[in-house]
């Protein structure tokens, strides 16, 4: 009896310790948690943590890159860190892809995270937890929310180029092919609208948004949607022909605050990117969500961190699937 009662005791304890097991359970059998590195690399966090912060002060911009990392990654064959991987010999990039080229950066950012953590702890950190913990570092960094995020993903050793220039949403996609592209990873609307909310911070390139500046119908007229005076600014950098590269703040009224006036520019018709002003115009029920968003920051900033935990256990590698990479740029060789 003595024994028995014993025995309950430990299991109600275990259970009492463990909750959060049970919260974030992955389709491949395993469980990411907040708590993973606690043991084996309790410092973990804090470094990631200390490197985005000198990445910023040295580069504003970087906050912005680093959450788009892991956005990509997450939208290529789940949060495996595949975007991190560099050509080799069996691996053609992701890197090269539509979406990426020529876009996203801050690889060397976690090159110096991952160098730090194999210091400190070899062999333990892996670079799809690395993305996704610099993606939370950077929206509180820039004046954002703060959520716990949870751990144990491991690395891919493969990248599939066709996957990123597929499956990530483009600026110009109709907003029912970005909701379609959303849904396929099992986000819904409302986190393909809160998401969304990411263009509060970083920039996008003239070729993002230039059909939107003189051809957007094909018959040579801008498009409507798009507020004339803002326009005009606009073409000023961006003319019809040349300035591909040229960069432009997704919000240009606090580009590096992670704030709620991306969505009073949609309301005010000063969206920069087509994938932006359909949110306002295409659908009922994004529409009133922006709307929302943009009288209540609180209710914003809550959405877009569940919105990102959600994102963030797309797929992910657990167990004995995947493995910790020493270097995030190539797989591990046996």
């Amino acid at each position: 009896m003595v024994k028995s009662m014993s025995y309950c005791i430990v299991l109600v304890v275990l259970l009492a310790l463990s909750p959060l097991c049970f919260c974030h359970k992955v389709v491949q059998g395993g469980y990411l948690y907040p708590q993973f590195y606690d043991h084996s690399c309790p410092q973990a966090q804090q470094i990631v943590k200390s490197v985005v912060a000198q990445a910023v002060s040295r580069d504003r911009r970087m906050a912005a890159s680093l959450l788009r990392l892991h956005f990509h990654d997450c939208f290529v064959k789940g949060c495996d860190a595949s975007v991190l991987l560099d050509n080799s010999g069996s691996i053609v990039s992701e890197k090269g892809s539509k979406p990426n080229k020529n876009s996203i950066r801050g690889f060397e950012v976690i090159d110096e995270i991952k160098a730090e953590l194999e210091r400190a702890c070899p062999h333990t950190v892996s670079c799809a937890d690395i993305l996704a913990i610099a993606a939370r570092d950077s929206t509180v960094i820039s004046g954002g929310p703060n959520w716990e995020v949870p751990l144990g993903r491991k690395d891919s050793r493969g990248a599939s180029l066709s996957g990123s220039n597929n499956d990530i949403p483009a600026p110009n996609n109709t907003f029912n092919t970005i909701l379609t592209k959303f849904k396929r990873q099992g986000l819904n609307l409302v986190d393909l609208v809160a998401l969304s909310g990411a263009h509060t911070i970083g920039n996008a390139r003239c070729v993002s948004f230039k059909q939107r500046l003189y051809n957007q119908n094909q018959n040579g007229q801008p498009d409507p949607t798009l507020n004339a005076l803002y326009a005009s600014q606009l073409r000023n950098q961006c003319p019809r022909s040349g300035g591909d590269q040229n960069l432009f703040f997704l919000d240009h009224e606090s580009p590096f605050n992670f704030d709620n006036s991306y969505y009073r520019n949609i309301l005010a018709n000063k969206g920069l990117l087509n994938s932006d002003q359909v949110l306002l115009t295409k659908n009922h029920k994004s529409m009133k969500l922006v709307k929302q968003y943009a009288e209540n920051v609180e209710l914003f900033f809550d959405h877009f961190a569940k919105s990102v935990v959600k994102m963030g256990n797309i797929s992910p590698l657990t167990g004995m699937k995947g493995e910790i990479r020493a270097n995030c740029r190539r797989i591990n060789a046996y």
